[in-house]
């Protein structure tokens, strides 16, 4: 398994000043940069499945152990109830501006790695989709796709930092996302020319997510054709 050792601008009194990011290369060895942002669960399977996927997509692929501060390695599923309490543990215990500066450095190191051709976007899911917005916000992502972020809503005052395309795909039944947050961010965001929002009708939280409780493989579909487009347009 490849791995990209990053140095942290904060370090951890802990566990140091590195920590790691699973990285997946495109057939062709080169790339533009994908910073790939982990939901609730760490950098689990379906993390590296969805890295291996957009490497095949012809993208150099970074996807960071944002958890590292409380525990370096985590990966649990979301298959048993044990494992949904750690995860809602480790999102509490989360850092945000720590986070968003691990991002960023992260990034930053994508960006030299020598098998990225120098554009690099970010995508991200759930808590990764929170802290994609976030990225678009205050870092030099050349596009930014986020899958069902939760809080955004609670970070509209750095939304004036989008200069850069920013993609939203917003679960329309989404239990952590309610109608009146949806409605305050697309008002919020919808008059910014570098912001798309799609909304899928009756799709809960995580329909992306494969093998999840409310995957959909139509929805999914969709949504993964429109980010696929969109980074070909921005990153290609």
């Amino acid at each position: 398994m490849a791995t990209l050792s990053v140095a942290a601008k904060t370090p951890h009194p802990k566990f140091g000043g590195k920590f790691d990011s699973y990285v997946a290369l495109p057939p062709s060895g080169k790339g533009p940069g994908l910073l790939l942002i982990q939901e609730i669960f760490g950098v689990n399977k379906v993390m590296r499945d969805l890295a291996d996927g957009y490497a095949k997509q012809g993208y150099v692929v970074a996807c960071p152990d944002i958890f590292w501060r409380q525990e370096p390695g985590i990966q649990i599923t979301d298959q048993t109830d044990a494992e949904w309490a750690r995860a809602f543990e480790l999102f509490k215990g989360f850092d945000f501006a720590l986070g968003a500066e691990d991002l960023i450095v992260t990034l930053a190191a994508l960006r030299a790695h020598p098998a990225c051709t120098g554009k690099a976007g970010t995508v991200g899911y759930c808590l990764g989709g929170h802290l994609t917005y976030k990225m678009a916000c205050l870092s030099d992502s050349d596009a930014s796709v986020a899958y069902y972020g939760v809080g955004i809503e609670g970070a509209l005052d750095i939304a004036g930092g989008i200069s850069k395309p920013l993609m939203l795909h917003v679960a329309e039944k989404d239990g952590f996302v309610p109608p009146d947050a949806q409605k305050t961010i697309a008002a919020a965001l919808g008059k910014n020319p570098q912001v798309t929002i799609h909304s899928y009708a009756g799709q809960d939280h995580a329909f992306a997510r494969v093998g999840g409780k409310h995957y959909d493989k139509a929805s999914a579909d969709l949504a993964n054709g429109r980010t696929s487009e969109f980074f070909k347009k921005h990153l290609g």
